[in-house]
């Protein structure tokens, strides 16, 4: 049962305290080979069972029958709703993969492979609220009070981006009623997270014909781009400008349109712009074949792409126009500009325990370029575009230009609220291998370009092109 918070949970809540009980360290190298499942009723006595993970604020019941996931803080715990999961991508996929530890008291579950590692560790009982249906559970009150416990609990960067979220709890209680209309209730919320500059952290709501939503730290080029209409407009100009103006002909326009690549001065230069880190085969994220259409499409346009700019003196990698992404696109991109494996990225899940993730990327199987690439982004550049920038910094081929990026790298946390609602969150931090922490502030380039002036985006964005193609380094 979703229920309002105890004195004791309140005055946790206003202080940020945490669990004085230390959650424990895992070795992921105890954790024996990754599974499918494929069929609940054959899987092992060690998977079935009670698991609460650590972070993400989840509690799995495993049996023979399938799975059942809840919602979880410290004073609340209800079964994930069902009208939530057709409200964003992530909650439309189930959990399919799992690792298990000697002792069958630690589990790691996966949604896709080498995907966000769930850590879980067996518990014997389910708390009693989480069996609890009853209505109170979705009044405007217990929503209020399980949104303000879920970030304070899970979000990640409130120091970092100067947010007191116990202060805006506070201002904002006591505008909350039980008799309180729908669209009342989300301008609430909505306002609590209003000014977090974090394009992952979001309010989803159903309301009358269509969905209403909170978000922003777009940019300053996205945010006014869209605030005059004209995104479309936008993103047409800047293709036809690079496919009439600077391309060769011949140039490709693929992958559900997330792709657009050519070469340029007879094939002096190789060009490619990656519009999203997926979405390229049109295979629903929620189907079982998604991952691997996703990689087959992806790899069989690099594969066109670097076969055609082989003798190419560099190529212009371009995600100023990136919007995110597959995580594991993100790194397959990167691995087809270098030679030797390298150390891209750390990720980690603050309070958890559980030791930061190394990424190493391998070179790809498929075919590789090595010559110089020059790695254009913008503040559009976002998610799974910072995370490749991040990885393709660390390569000795790769320069950096443009402007700096967004600053919002974490995997998105999707959360269902108690009455149907989805909030999602930052919860995960992207290292880069000196350590540095680039949220919020991004990545700012090695060499300084003005993108999408908003005073001329299209003819700011070819001109950037073009002074990548002049002898030298470009001049800001």
């Amino acid at each position: 049962m979703v229920r309002a918070l105890t004195v004791a949970a309140t005055a946790c809540l206003v202080a940020a305290c945490v669990s004085e009980e230390k959650a424990p360290a895992f070795d992921r190298a105890a954790f024996g080979d990754t599974h499918e499942i494929t069929g609940f009723e054959a899987l092992p006595e060690d998977v079935l069972g009670l698991w609460r993970s650590e972070g993400y604020g989840w509690i799995f019941d495993i049996t023979p029958d399938g799975m059942t996931q809840y919602q979880v803080t410290q004073s609340f715990c209800f079964e994930t709703p069902e009208a939530a999961r057709g409200l964003t991508d992530t909650l439309a996929l189930d959990y399919r993969y799992y690792r298990t530890a000697p002792g069958g008291d630690a589990l790691i579950l996966q949604l896709l492979p080498d995907d966000t590692e769930i850590f879980n560790t067996r518990i014997d009982a389910l708390p009693g609220a989480c069996t609890d249906v009853s209505p109170e559970r979705a009044t405007p009150s217990a929503v209020f009070d399980y949104f303000a416990e879920l970030v304070a609990e899970n979000y990640a960067f409130f120091e970092v981006r100067d947010i007191d979220w116990q202060a805006r709890v506070a201002a904002a209680r006591g505008e909350v009623s039980d008799d309180m209309t729908d669209a009342a209730l989300f301008d609430v919320i909505a306002g609590m997270i209003d000014g977090f500059s974090d394009s992952h952290t979001k309010l989803i709501a159903p309301m009358g014909e269509g969905l209403r939503r909170q978000q922003d730290g777009l940019g300053e080029t996205l945010s006014f781009i869209r605030g005059e209409g004209r995104e479309t407009e936008w993103l047409i100009g800047i293709f036809t400008a690079l496919q009439e103006e600077i391309l060769d002909a011949g140039s490709q326009h693929v992958a559900n349109d997330r792709i657009l690549w050519g070469t340029i001065g007879d094939g002096r230069v190789g060009y490619i712009q990656i519009l999203q880190m997926g979405g390229f085969s049109g295979v629903d994220i929620g189907d079982p074949t998604f991952r691997e259409a996703e990689f087959a499409v992806f790899d069989e346009v690099m594969d066109a792409a670097l076969t055609a700019m082989a003798d190419s003196e560099f190529v212009i990698l371009d995600l100023s126009n990136n919007r995110g992404g597959y995580d594991a696109i993100s790194r397959r991109l990167a691995s087809r500009f270098t030679g030797q494996a390298f150390e891209a990225y750390a990720t980690e899940v603050p309070g958890t325990g559980v030791p930061p993730r190394e990424r190493v990327i391998a070179p790809a199987d498929h075919i590789r370029y090595t010559r110089p690439v020059k790695l254009l982004t913008s503040d559009v550049t976002v998610s799974g575009g910072e995370i490749a920038t991040v990885a393709l910094r660390q390569l000795p081929n790769v320069t950096h230009y443009g402007a700096t990026t967004r600053g919002s790298f974490s995997t998105v946390l999707s959360k269902p609220l108690p009455n149907g609602w989805v909030a999602e969150l930052s919860n995960e931090r992207f290292l880069a291998p000196d350590g540095v922490l680039y949220e919020e502030t991004g990545i700012t380039p090695d060499v300084a370009l003005e993108v999408f002036p908003l005073d001329d985006p299209i003819g700011g964005h070819r001109r950037a092109v073009e002074a990548l193609l002049a002898p030298g380094e470009p001049a800001e």
